[in-house]
């Protein structure tokens, strides 16, 4: 196609492949279903809703490039556009960066035509121009000839004779008069060195927007002198407005106040070394998996009940966040980080409730570096925000952890970004949360929280302009902020620097901002890896102390942390966890099917000091007791081969609970359950021990709690997912073709022509005969076919075969050979030679 392109549609037409999957890449809505030729395309690309979406993911200076074309004619020549963002005195930054924005608005069609015509899709335009209903962030106001429209002749020649122009005959020669002098820049300056110091003050406070001023049915002197000339228009009962290019004027030329080419720095910057900030993570990774594996461990024998609409309760939460010594909101993002692992879910009962999963015993198996990697890929991919529990929902309710409503779809990306700009930092490199956050607003500032609309009238003859409304809740921020605490929890981040394996965490093949779930789990497996030598190496011995406590000197070895955890009770964590021995947890061991010789055995085994006598008693004297009386089901009964051990019992007053009887020298009957008995007699200081109908001694070993086999939560994407190479390709093939179709010249048939957009309509003699001179010639045809569901349909079609009713031919438009049956085609035309 040769000349100026009229329409988008003639321009995307022009790009080449690339740039069409290019601009699918960037808007992947588009593809959704693939447009079945480029005028779709265009029409799809100019929606208000897909035209929102691009907008948003603008950064800052490429939307106040569009948001300069939106207050510029249209068409805007490139070098008006320059003017526009750089001002009358220019501005180096801008001229360098300006090209780059012009061609990122083109390439998401955004903006098109050649430089020296640029146009701005309609859609992008009626988003961006400023109205009195949603005013642009540059803050102009309407032009002259918009703030006009309506305005009685009569008034118009009054207002162009005050400000020193020759009266018309019409009111648009008046309009375009008073344009052409507020345009003038030297017109314009000697008009305002007339102006009383008062009305040049009025001018100063609109400047910048608002524009929009209030006055009183009597305005001062100084107001109606800026009345008189046209510089303040009426805009209502009681208010003015600054035309826009008195505005420019007064600016300078300028549509904004600032210009934003370039991003803000990432500073100040702190160095550390990159070694010591590996340390501080994996230290702070090792903290992350006891502190999951300790909430697993709470909830082992099943966790809290689920709330009626869905999550945890305060309460619960609570408990929780006592449980694993920390404050409620990070209790909250432990449950959520777990969750998104798929270690916890509720079990789906009638009174459910939460519990680990299957899936929770394998990763308790896991190595640490591994069970790290899992944790961080459920981590990075999910959309849940853990940040906003306790928050009310827009009804008011509060936001329970574990519950419905706490997925945010921007939080995969927004983590990805904020970890993606500490990597650009070198090694060991950390800088200020804030600096992080005001790189990411520049990135996407609609996303981030626009600036101030709907802003209210300023005073024209007050002291003060009038203040805006609140900003936009600015969820991205609060993301970001999240998402570096969060780092440094789960030890991505040390110190505030981005690790090694934290810099391999977000390194994945893929080129678009979604990485697949494979992509990311690989990329897991990579940094988990070099994580492995950092993680302290779990040890298998204990030091035993005289006053009844173990110190492990550093992580236990899981079978020997599982035993020594029912033989003790923790007493304190930390570098070194201390465990305390009392007749309880002696008395849990025992209950649990271990022997005093069995303990004595395994303390000597696993301690690098001997057993401390004490420690020795203790074991001996709660064995001693352990056993001698035996508890069964009669309802219930005590059996003990020292009767007079029984015959204490019975007159012990506080037995008379349990209400025992004598059955034979050795045995007494009970009326409460085994249970109860068990508790009352250890309630009153002895220790009877269980035992089953055969008379063994039952091993009292608590049943673990698990939920039926559960998926870790699927995260909610952000709009459409991004599209793969093959999937681009291939639409960009169907777009073509497609397109082919459509245009493609066809030579004329004696039939009347179809009107734009028809299909083609032969007899089924032309249609046959048609086809079967294209197999003899090997040439295309446009066809139209109808499919089986009625959907009608153009393709360009190459017919190799025609028998038995049907036509087997080479589709361009699908890009495969298909068969068509022949009463299915509404009309046949042969192409023009030069068409394919």
């Amino acid at each position: 196609m040769t000349g100026t392109p009229r329409t988008l549609a003639e321009e995307l037409r022009t790009r080449t492949d690339r740039g069409l999957v290019g601009l699918l890449r960037a808007r992947p809505d588009l593809l959704n279903p693939v447009p079945g030729d480029v005028t779709q395309l265009a029409t799809r690309a100019g929606t208000r809703a897909s035209v929102v979406r691009a907008v948003e993911r603008l950064d800052r200076f490429v939307l106040q490039t569009a948001e300069a074309l939106a207050v510029a004619p249209d068409p805007c020549p490139y070098d008006t556009l320059g003017a526009l963002m750089g001002g009358d005195a220019g501005d180096p930054a801008v001229t360098a960066e300006l090209p780059r924005a012009v061609a990122e608005l083109r390439a998401q069609a955004l903006v098109w035509g050649p430089d020296e015509r640029l146009r701005l899709v309609r859609t992008a335009r009626e988003l961006l121009t400023p109205s009195a209903a949603h005013p642009s962030p540059t803050g102009l106001g309407p032009t002259v000839a918009e703030a006009m429209a309506g305005m009685s002749p009569g008034l118009l020649q009054e207002i162009i004779a005050a400000a020193g122009l020759p009266t018309t005959h019409d009111p648009v020669t008046a309009v375009a008069a008073l344009t052409a002098l507020f345009s003038d820049r030297a017109r314009m300056a000697a008009l305002l060195d007339t102006a009383p110091a008062e009305s040049v003050a009025v001018l100063d406070k609109l400047l910048w927007g608002p524009p929009y001023g209030g006055v009183t049915d009597r305005p001062a002197p100084h107001l109606r002198w800026l009345l008189d000339r046209g510089l303040l228009i009426p805009a209502g009962a009681r208010n003015v407005v600054l035309p826009r290019e008195a505005a420019l004027h007064l600016r300078g030329g300028r549509a904004h106040h600032t210009p934003e080419p370039v991003p803000p720095a990432l500073s100040p910057a702190t160095e550390r070394d990159p070694q010591l900030v590996d340390n501080a993570a994996a230290n702070q990774a090792f903290t992350a998996l006891a502190t999951v594996e300790e909430l697993l461990k709470e909830w082992d024998l099943g966790g809290p009940a689920v709330l009626r609409a869905g999550g945890m309760s305060v309460r619960d939460l609570k408990r929780t966040a006592t449980a694993l010594d920390t404050t409620e909101q990070l209790a909250a993002f432990w449950l959520e980080l777990a969750y998104a692992a798929g270690l916890i879910a509720s079990d789906g009962e009638a009174d459910e409730r939460f519990a680990a999963t299957p899936a929770a015993e394998e990763w308790l198996q896991l190595p640490d570096h591994e069970r790290w990697a899992a944790l961080a890929a459920g981590w990075l991919a999910a959309t849940r925000a853990p940040g906003i529990v306790g928050t009310a929902d827009a009804k008011g309710r509060a936001l329970a952890a574990l519950g419905p409503h706490l997925d945010r779809s921007p939080a995969p990306e927004v983590r990805r970004r904020a970890l993606g700009l500490l990597g650009t930092l070198p090694p060991g490199t950390a800088v200020p949360a804030t600096a992080v956050l005001a790189r990411l607003q520049w990135e996407r500032p609609l996303r981030s929280g626009a600036p101030a609309a709907g802003q209210a009238p300023a005073a024209a003859d007050g002291a003060t302009a009038a203040p805006g409304a609140d900003p936009a809740d600015d969820l991205r921020s609060r993301l970001a902020h999240w998402t570096l605490t969060e780092a440094e929890l789960l030890g991505v981040t040390g110190r505030g620097a981005l690790s090694t394996h934290g810099r391999t965490l977000i390194d994945t093949a893929s080129d678009s901002t979604a990485p697949t779930p494979a992509e990311t789990t690989a990329a897991a497996t990579r940094a988990a890896a070099l994580l492995a030598p950092l993680l302290p190496e779990p040890v298998d011995h204990v030091l035993l102390q005289a006053d009844l406590t173990a110190v492990a000197p550093g992580p236990l070895r899981r079978p020997l942390a599982e035993a020594l955890g029912v033989l003790a009770d923790i007493e304190s964590k930390g570098g070194a966890t201390v465990y305390r021995f009392t007749p309880g947890s002696v008395r849990r061991a025992l209950d649990a099917g271990r022997s005093a010789a069995e303990l004595q055995e395994f303390l000597a085994t696993h301690s690098r000091t001997p057993v401390p006598q004490p420690l020795g008693y203790l074991i001996d004297d709660v064995a001693r007791k352990h056993g001698q009386l035996r508890i069964g089901a009669a309802a219930a009964y005590v059996r003990c081969d020292d009767d007079a051990l029984l015959s204490e019992i019975l007159a012990d007053r506080r037995a008379a609970a349990l209400r025992l009887r004598r059955l034979a020298p050795t045995v007494l009957a009970a009326q409460t359950s085994p249970d109860q008995l068990l508790d009352g007699l250890r309630a009153m200081g002895y220790a009877p021990a269980a035992e089953s109908a055969a008379g063994d001694v039952l091993i009292a070993r608590a049943d673990s709690y698990r939920t039926p086999p559960r998926t870790a939560p699927v995260p909610v994407p952000d709009g459409p997912p991004s599209p793969d190479p093959t999937l681009l390709a291939a639409a960009v093939r169907a777009i073509r073709a497609g397109d082919l179709a459509a245009t493609a010249e066809r030579k004329p048939v004696h039939a009347p022509a179809p009107t734009s957009g028809a299909l083609p309509r032969t007899t089924s003699a032309e249609t046959l005969a048609t086809m079967q001179a294209a197999v003899l010639t090997n040439s295309a045809l446009w066809i139209g076919y109808v499919n089986a569901d009625g959907a009608a349909s153009q393709r360009v079609i190459a017919p190799v075969r025609v028998e038995g009713g049907f036509v087997t031919a080479y589709d361009h438009t699908s890009d495969e050979v298909r068969t068509y049956p022949l009463h299915r085609i509404t009309g046949v035309a042969e192409l023009a030679d030069d068409s394919v």
